[in-house]
């Protein structure tokens, strides 16, 4: 029996099991590259299909990952949507590569939890250097790199990045003017900032009613305008409320709007608010000096953010967060418990990242982003991003020139927003006219767009950036849409 036993003993991490199952579960996902093109790119599986494909309990002995995989194949990959697919063209991109695949590989294979620099020392250095070398990319101001005050950190995503930078600014205003004064603070945003900062101030404790939505309209290109910003604040201050909080946006979800950061980051220093710039999208297409212009002004801002996950090759998750005042923030999150006390931290001569963000624990994030600087390199990356707006340019203009369709707001980047133009004036009917659209093109399962509103306006929106995708796929998207556009009209 005992040998038996023995023999059963489970060696989860064994080296040749890895070697062996490694080769196999690398052969499995690259041959799903190879055929992505087969799928259909958004999912055609209805609520709850699952449970009835699954048994309702776990196994009791070991299964054979040959099994495994062909459950993958049979069950898990039709409840897919194929985001890395070079027909999907919804939401915003959110990008795989070779070399974040790797990183993130590698980091599950050290598998450490690096919340403090003594938990792992080179993760903690690691994503300090990344950080400085991507805000050197992005020519951010000195004062977010990691050698003075400030610097960079890793967070899951830009909800997470803007939750923090709130509750910081929160805690920052609330020690000079007393805690009971929370009821007083407000945040200014657009309409079109993204619904993040909502949920970031119902988590911090923000009154709802001293959330400020400032209205953005197409006579901007949906940007926020400054004199409406300037005419709340100063409302608020006559009415003895305090302005603590502004975020801006480069790259808007809707339409990649682009707020104008120096004369927002003025009013904000005038009322000594925080100033966060959320370029989640379209700061990756920053590193391009022709496109660095956008976040002109950044030098007014506390905080700035953008996605390495979302355009820049890095897979899910890597969320870039740069601060000019790190205290602000660890004054804000650090905890300091008898369990995680030792001597570099105790003598402040090394950063924690635990305490700069919500968690304790993080993965080895940074393995990734330094994976793809380096088998990339700038010049690289450069090119990919020039490609997608090349691409997205090609889009606009066939969209522009067939008489059914208008340009709803002018294209900055690699998102086109588009519809169909309305008949007799019926905005009403063109809307439906456009969800009708909409889902004709999804279900016909060769390429995966999604949509807005913008001034009422139901508004299709074809983001290009997905690694694969070539001039041909854009074309063959293009040739759908007109399609099932006609087959709507001739109705």
């Amino acid at each position: 029996m005992e040998n038996g036993s023995s023999r059963n003993v489970l060696k989860p991490m064994d080296s040749e099991q890895l070697r062996e199952y490694g080769h196999r579960m690398v052969d499995f996902i690259a041959d799903y590259y190879k055929t992505i093109e087969n799928f259909p790119v958004l999912s055609q599986v209805q609520p709850g299909y699952l449970h009835n494909l699954l048994p309702d309990s776990a196994p009791d002995h070991p299964e054979t990952l040959e099994q495994v995989l062909d459950d993958v194949k049979a069950k898990i990959l039709p409840g897919v949507t194929h985001w890395q697919s070079p027909s999907f063209f919804a939401y915003y991109p959110s990008n795989s590569s070779v070399a974040g695949f790797l990183g993130e590989m590698l980091s599950a294979g050290l598998g450490i939890v690096g919340f403090s620099w003594v938990t792992s020392p080179a993760a903690t250095e690691l994503e300090m250097i990344v950080l400085d070398w991507l805000a050197k990319l992005l020519n951010l101001p000195e004062e977010f790199m990691s050698k003075g005050n400030g610097g960079g950190v890793i967070q899951g995503s830009a909800s997470e990045a803007v939750l923090v930078v709130l509750i910081a600014a929160r805690d920052k205003v609330l020690r000079s003017v007393g805690k009971n004064a929370l009821e007083k603070l407000v945040v200014y945003s657009s309409d079109q900032t993204h619904s993040a900062l909502q949920k970031a101030c119902q988590i911090a404790g923000i009154h709802p009613e001293n959330c400020r939505v400032l209205k953005a309209d197409s006579s901007t290109n949906y940007a926020l305008r400054p004199e409406l910003l300037q005419e709340a604040v100063s409302r608020d201050l006559e009415a003895g409320l305090i302005p603590f909080f502004l975020c801006a946006n480069v790259g808007t979800t809707s339409s990649t709007a682009v707020d104008p950061l120096a004369a927002l980051g003025k009013i904000a220093k005038c009322n000594e608010m925080w100033f966060h710039v959320d370029a989640a999208y379209a700061g990756s297409a920053c590193i391009c000096p022709e496109y660095r212009q956008y976040i002109d002004g950044v030098e007014t801002a506390d905080s700035f953010n953008m996605n390495a996950h979302k355009w820049f090759l890095t897979n899910f998750d890597c969320s870039l967060l740069w601060v000019k005042d790190q205290y602000a923030l660890t004054e804000a999150l650090s905890t300091n418990p008898e369990f995680l006390k030792n001597k570099a931290s105790q003598a402040n001569l090394v950063v924690d990242y635990k305490d700069w963000q919500i968690p304790l624990g993080r993965r080895f994030r940074s393995l990734k982003l330094w994976m793809v600087l380096r088998l990339y390199g700038s010049e690289t990356l450069k090119s990919y991003i020039r490609n997608h707006i090349k691409l997205a340019k090609d889009f606009e203009q066939l969209a522009s020139q067939d008489p059914n369709f208008e340009i709803v707001t002018p294209r900055i980047f690699s998102l086109v927003c588009f519809r169909m133009v309305p008949a007799e004036n019926d905005e009403q009917k063109c809307n439906n006219r456009n969800r009708k659209l909409l889902d004709a093109v999804n279900s016909s399962g060769k390429l995966f767009i999604s949509h807005t509103a913008l001034s009422g306006k139901i508004v299709l929106r074809c983001a290009i950036g997905a690694p694969l995708t070539e001039e041909k796929h854009v074309k063959e998207a293009w040739k759908v849409i007109q399609e099932e556009a006609s087959y709507l009209l001739r109705k």
